[in-house]
């Protein structure tokens, strides 16, 4: 259908198949901050244990995020600041960073990086093209105003681009949409700052605006990700009524807050939002095709097809300085996407490669992991659907599962990395003609139906594995 440019159009947009069916991407925050890749990050402490510790602004100050480098740095007396100036002098501006990374940037293989994520079993990526510093990874017909060069020559979106769609997977971009620290000068360390960085001039609105029409129409992302907020100045329901009509298939993320002073005094809004607790919510009302929660679970259904967001550490841009207790293994990965699917959502898992385009080895270790679980216990978490009678379950022996299901087939997931020779899962009653079988093994196991649940004895040649699938055939009905 052709959408017009009005809420009513563009709302009846379905989340397209693919979406629901891939389940698997990879995010990619790759920049300028890639080049000095330090945040700050303390021994045994989570993003969470960060923000119950500090207030959202002071905790700005150790913020552990590695791509929000130059906003860290421009805080006094924060730990980035420190480092920066040991490492690279006081007076070295961020800009500095680009003559660095172009020139590392040039060794960045997209082959290589496309091959990685399909032997990983993702079925999409999505790309920064520009984050917050505002640095366009591809040679933009629409110039920054404030830096007109502040664009990577060669198109390293493009590039890679292609590249995935070689590899049979979909592409998608994220744009930092209103935030842009080359036309807001002051650090995001206040209820003030934050809020007045998201109140954007008209000379950005129509910068912003142009640049996502050119992403779209250059690139026909089949996701666009947009991030933070956007212009107040711009209408969404044109620029998605355009995208949609461009990418029939696409689809957008929920992160399109737009703010407007609206007559108000700066402060008179601050105040408002406070009183509200909205200072830094990203959300805004209900837009785009899905949400995008990060860093959170997820313990029941929600209402709307969602995608979790994060790092393989607890930064999305590389992290020098990242506890490599932080890192996810293999096994973290695994058992968090079998619980994200199960409740209908997709897991976007971010890499940030070094300024030269290298993966750190702690981070491809746990994308080939998945990717050789996947081969096996792909068809339980591919094109699946979850259970709406319920998500999830325990072992008798403690260990949870997390089920799935296509057609008639009922998944049952075990994160288990230390099974026995059987396994029961309490209240799990099946049909009498139900074939079980358990992915990666020949043959129908031996099971059988006790005290109201399920028993299966498993096969031997499993072998060792982070999780396991029990596939219950003729289970549904209906």
């Amino acid at each position: 259908m052709k959408y017009e440019p009005t809420r009513e159009s563009v709302d009846q947009h379905p989340v397209p198949q693919w979406f629901n069916d891939a389940k698997f991407g990879i995010f990619i925050h790759w920049g300028l901050y890639s080049v000095p890749g330090w945040a700050y990050s303390e021994k045994g402490k989570s993003i969470r244990d960060i923000h119950e510790e500090t207030d959202e602004f002071t905790g700005q100050t150790y913020n552990p995020y590695a791509e929000w480098y130059q906003n860290t740095l421009r805080i006094e007396g924060s730990p980035t600041q420190a480092f920066h100036a040991e490492t690279y002098g006081k007076d070295f501006p961020y800009s500095g960073f680009q003559e660095i990374f172009e020139k590392e940037s040039q060794k960045m293989d997209p082959k290589a990086w496309a091959e990685l994520f399909r032997k990983a079993g993702a079925k999409y990526v999505v790309m920064v093209t520009k984050h917050h510093d505002g640095y366009c990874l591809w040679p933009s017909e629409n110039k920054n105003p404030k830096q007109p060069e502040y664009q990577s020559k060669r198109d390293l979106v493009g590039e890679l681009t292609d590249a995935v769609r070689a590899e049979g997977m979909k592409m998608g971009l994220y744009y930092s949409g209103i935030l842009d620290w080359t036309f807001k000068k002051g650090p995001m360390n206040s209820a003030m700052r934050w809020v007045d960085h998201y109140i954007a001039s008209d000379e950005y609105a129509a910068y912003s605006l142009a640049q996502t029409e050119e992403l779209i129409h250059r690139y026909h992302p089949a996701v666009l990700w947009n991030d933070m907020g956007y212009p107040a100045q711009c209408d969404l329901n044109a620029l998605f009524a355009d995208y949609y009509n461009t990418v029939p298939e696409g689809v957008i993320s929920e992160r399109w807050t737009q703010r407007s002073l609206d007559g108000r005094t700066l402060e008179e809004y601050v105040s408002e939002l406070e009183k509200k607790g909205e200072v830094t919510r990203t959300e805004g009302e209900s837009r785009g095709d899905y949400t995008c929660p990060e860093y959170v679970d997820i313990t029941s259904v929600p209402a709307k097809k969602w995608e979790s967001c994060r790092g393989i550490g607890m930064a999305f841009g590389y992290n020098r300085n990242e506890d490599p207790a932080n890192f996810m293994t293999g096994k973290d990965v695994i058992w968090s996407l079998a619980d994200m699917v199960s409740k209908n959502g997709n897991l976007l898992l971010n890499v940030g490669p070094c300024a030269d385009g290298t993966i750190q080895e702690e981070q491809i270790r746990p994308l080939l992991e998945t990717g050789e679980w996947l081969a096996v216990n792909g068809d339980a978490i591919y094109g699946t659907t979850y259970w709406t009678e319920k998500q999830e379950d325990v072992t008798a022996e403690g260990k949870k599962v997390c089920y799935t299901r296509k057609g008639d087939v009922l998944n049952a997931i075990v994160l288990d990395d230390a099974h026995g020779k059987e396994v029961t899962i309490p209240g799990l009653q099946i049909p009498a003609d139900a074939k079980v079988t358990v992915y990666g093994t020949a043959g129908t196991p031996e099971y059988r139906m006790e005290n109201g649940g399920l028993t299966v004895c498993l096969p031997e040649e499993m072998g060792k594995t982070s999780a396991y699938t029990i596939r219950i055939e003729g289970f549904f009905k209906d």
